[in-house]
């Protein structure tokens, strides 16, 4: 029980670092603009109204033959410097990742997507990551604070649909959408389980190696290593299901400082008696995905996501 306080205590402490974000009370809402089938599943274009300031598109994917509820994903997609893509990596998706993409994957194995244009991204572009960042500084918002926010309130938006299963949601992406995914599960326990590829990247071992513009600006939070660590936030996942996998040649995440990461996980899950639900999952590459990791993720959603 007192771990499980501290977790909350930091999940607020961590949240109100993400800068001035509307309200999470505020009303959100959805606006169907197409539905098709697309590559052997149901494919919804959305535009949502998540934070107030500017709409969000968005793709809902679900099984052609739906029975029931059924376990929900969240997926976050990369960065790359590839701003026209977006939510677009779900459906076609991107170097770096495995065929066929994961809006197929997932929905063949029966669970439902959600994937956001995040902010600058798909349909969201037009200004710049820079230029977004410095007016939102000036304003006491922070660029990163404004993405998770988003993506927490798409997890109330899942929720609300009819066809998912709200005790049953994930959350998964690679590189920038792989870090959306460990924040987010660790600020909402909503999330059962997180998958995140090829970026659990330890904050202090990458100004070591002297990475830090590896990362778009979108990435830094101001006072964020006054008060936590890589591990510490990750922390606030345990004791659910976590499986990270990593490339040794990855500049973005040193190994160094996953051997630091793994090390404190495994002792903070180890508290909660659930050594199993942490897994760090390393490889001799860089920055992709492989087969093998392509096949680590089916199964560890198929084992968990239910």
């Amino acid at each position: 029980m007192k771990m499980v306080n501290w977790q909350e205590r930091q999940r607020q402490k961590l949240y109100r670092l993400l800068g001035q974000l509307p309200a999470r009370t505020r009303r959100i809402s959805a606006r169907v603009v197409e539905k098709v089938d697309f590559d052997g599943y149901c494919l919804e274009k959305l535009v949502l109204d998540l934070n107030g300031v500017e709409p969000v598109p968005a793709y809902f994917a679900r099984p052609a033959n739906l029975s029931g509820k059924i376990p929900a994903v969240l997926y976050n997609h990369a960065h790359g410097g590839n701003y026209e893509l977006g939510k677009d990596e779900l459906i076609y998706g991107r170097k770096g990742l495995q065929s066929p993409p994961y809006g197929k994957v997932l929905t063949q194995a029966g669970y439902a997507v959600l994937c956001l244009d995040d902010w600058c991204f798909g349909e969201r572009r037009g200004r710049s990551e820079s230029e977004v960042f410095k007016e939102m500084l000036w304003k006491g918002q922070v660029l990163w604070g404004m993405m998770v926010y988003d993506h927490l309130r798409a997890i109330d938006y899942l929720v609300s649909r009819a066809e998912v299963e709200k005790k049953c949601l994930a959350t998964m992406g690679i590189s920038m959408g792989s870090t959306m995914a460990w924040w987010v599960a660790a600020l909402d326990v909503r999330i059962k389980v997180c998958v995140d590829l090829c970026c659990l990247t330890d904050y202090q071992a990458l100004i070591e190696r002297r990475g830090l513009d590896g990362h778009g600006i979108y990435y830094y939070v101001p006072s964020l290593l006054k008060h936590f660590t890589t591990a510490r936030i990750n922390a606030l996942i345990a004791p659910r299901y976590h499986l990270s996998l990593a490339g040794e040649y990855d500049y973005l995440t040193p190994p160094a400082g996953l051997d630091r990461i793994d090390a404190e996980l495994k002792k903070v899950y180890a508290s909660f008696r659930a050594h199993d639900a942490w897994q760090l999952k390393r490889y001799p590459i860089g920055h992709f995905e492989t087969a093998a990791m392509r096949q680590e993720v089916v199964e560890f959603l198929r084992c968990h996501l239910r």
